[in-house]
């Protein structure tokens, strides 16, 4: 059987058509039925994948082939662990690693079965001896030539070093795993790997800038890949995250929509709850808040964490007992984890702002600040001098607060963050303010508007309208009293069937309302329509 794969690099749905009809018509040999699983796994085929690699492996042991065998129960223990099957997973990584035992020869299949407890150690308490691991494994792959597990075996190293404080070390092995990947020297299995693996690492350590690049070629590549399915929902998430950062929510949303439907089919997928969490944190910001609770709902049932993004969401909703409540225990349970500190303090910083408690968003502050200067992540600097003027401001110190808006504000326009430098924006007026200094106050005050008009940012629009006192009323928009209490439900976050129930009309009249008054406000969405809500301050009991 020639092998298709090489031939058709990408063409999976064609190359596993082939195989499978060829395998109906007469039984694969082993590398062929290899081949097939790989295929299989490719393309989503997960059941076929597990019983091709079976039958693959057994095929190599008749033959007396133990390398290939192992590699096989490798690739096994692999697919079986993605599916969150790790008993099963663990007996044919032992399966392989005794077969090298009998087999007694020196073997590349050894470093890849060094991977899964190397792994292990990387994602529990031993840093270091997961990088002890993955160097063995680096050596095995240096000795027989082996691209894959070279490139492999540099990532997870990298990621121990950045684990263990070694930031800058650990991301450049990662930056040399990524070549051997870009340039086409790794197979498309392992090339799928290492791009989540090294995008995730980027965001963990808040390197935006590097997760850009990398989640930007592997869009490419993903787009190269024929029925590509099991990277393709995490690129998806990526790119709506970058998406977001960079002010374009409305595609945000779009690709976080496909990549939820696309992990969602078959379910099980536990990237859906990063798709979940990123989808709630999009409409929370939209002030679709209903839907963002969902979201979140929707995410945990994942397994996903979904704070501080639900904390902030109830800060949003006034529900202040819950926020502060939830913030305190997640910021008491991140204990010593650099990382998980980082994630958590600017929002625990805003929400105890939010209820006095400055001395509290204080420390946390100096916290926010020395793990920016540890990890060298331009993000964290731009948080840390935005929240360091906000707990300035708080304390009287508008001049401060001044200074540390301008470094904030310059930060964010650096990593081209709209929105985030909007906010310092609106900071700013509240500064400018309490110095006397109106002019630039409005200035500030209507440049952030702008931001947030052009991303339909309901709450931070309301921030605005209550900055520029503006007063409670209906404006004139030319809406009727019936699309005006549209308007309300919908700004709430209620659906097309709830606000029939609320009215005693019928979902098509509500369509209907709506449609109408897209055309009368200028805007295209629902998320229009509750920022337009809470900009003229439609909302009852606001």
């Amino acid at each position: 059987m020639v092998r298709r794969a090489a031939a058709t690099p990408g063409r999976w749905i064609d190359v596993f058509d082939e195989l499978s009809e060829a395998d109906e018509c007469s039984s694969l040999g082993a590398a062929d039925l290899s081949e097939l699983a790989t295929v299989a796994f490719l393309i989503g085929r997960d059941a076929m994948a597990l019983d091709a690699f079976q039958r693959a492996h057994q095929s190599f042991r008749d033959a007396g082939e133990a390398g290939p065998a192992a590699r096989c129960a490798f690739w096994l223990g692999y697919v079986l662990m993605l599916s969150g099957r790790m008993a099963e997973a663990m007996g044919w990584w032992t399966r392989g690693q005794r077969l090298l035992d009998e087999d007694g020869q020196p073997r590349v299949e050894q470093g890849y079965l060094l991977i899964p407890p190397s792994l292990r150690k990387l994602n529990g308490d031993d840093a270091r001896g997961a990088y002890e691991g993955f160097g063995e494994a680096m050596a095995i792959a240096d000795r027989f030539g082996d691209t894959d597990l070279l490139a492999w075996s540099r990532l997870g190293r990298g990621k121990a070093l950045m684990k263990l404080g070694e930031v800058r070390r650990g991301m450049s092995l990662l930056d040399e795993a990524m070549v051997a990947v870009t340039v086409g020297e790794v197979s498309p299995i392992v090339t799928g790997r290492i791009y989540c693996a090294v995008i995730v690492a980027c965001r963990e350590f808040f390197d935006l800038r590097r997760a850009q690049e990398w989640t930007a070629a592997f869009s490419r590549w993903c787009a190269t890949q024929q029925g590509l399915k099991p990277y393709r929902g995490q690129c998806l998430v990526h790119r709506s995250e970058i998406m977001q950062l960079h002010g374009e929510w409305s595609e945000a949303i779009d690709e976080i929509r496909q990549a939820c439907a696309h992990l969602s089919d078959p379910p099980g997928d536990p990237v859906l709850g990063m798709a979940q969490y990123q989808m709630g944190e999009l409409l929370r910001l939209r002030g679709e808040y209903a839907r963002a609770e969902d979201a979140y709902r929707r995410a945990g049932e994942c397994g996903h964490v979904v704070q501080p993004g639900l904390a902030l969401l109830r800060l949003a909703q006034g529900r202040i007992e819950d926020a502060v409540a939830a913030i305190r225990r997640v910021a008491a349970e991140s204990g010593s984890d650099r990382i998980e500190r980082a994630r958590m303090l600017a929002a625990f910083i805003t929400i105890m702002l939010a209820v006095g408690d400055t001395g509290a968003a204080r420390t946390a502050t100096d916290e926010l600040a020395r793990l920016a200067a540890e990890f060298g992540a331009e993000y964290l600097r731009a948080l840390a001098a935005s929240a360091r003027g906000a707990v300035a401001l708080a304390d009287g110190d508008a001049h401060g607060a001044c200074v540390s808006f301008r470094v904030a504000w310059q930060a964010w326009r650096e990593l081209d963050a709209p929105y985030e430098a909007a906010e310092v924006r609106l900071l700013m007026t509240r500064a400018c303010r309490e110095l006397d200094d109106h002019d630039t106050a409005e200035m500030e005050l209507s440049a952030a508007r702008r931001t947030f008009e052009n991303l339909r940012a309901a709450p931070a629009l309301q921030a605005v309208a209550e900055l520029s006192g503006t007063e409670p009323g209906t404006p004139d928009s030319g809406l009727t009293r019936r699309e005006l209490d549209v308007v309300r439900l919908v700004a709430g976050g209620a659906t097309n069937r709830d606000v029939a129930q609320a009215l005693s009309i019928s979902e098509k009249t509500v369509a209907r309302h709506l449609s109408n008054m897209f055309v009368k406000l200028g805007v295209t969405s629902r998320a229009g329509v509750t920022a337009y809500a809470y900009e003229h301050d439609l909302i009852p009991g606001r």
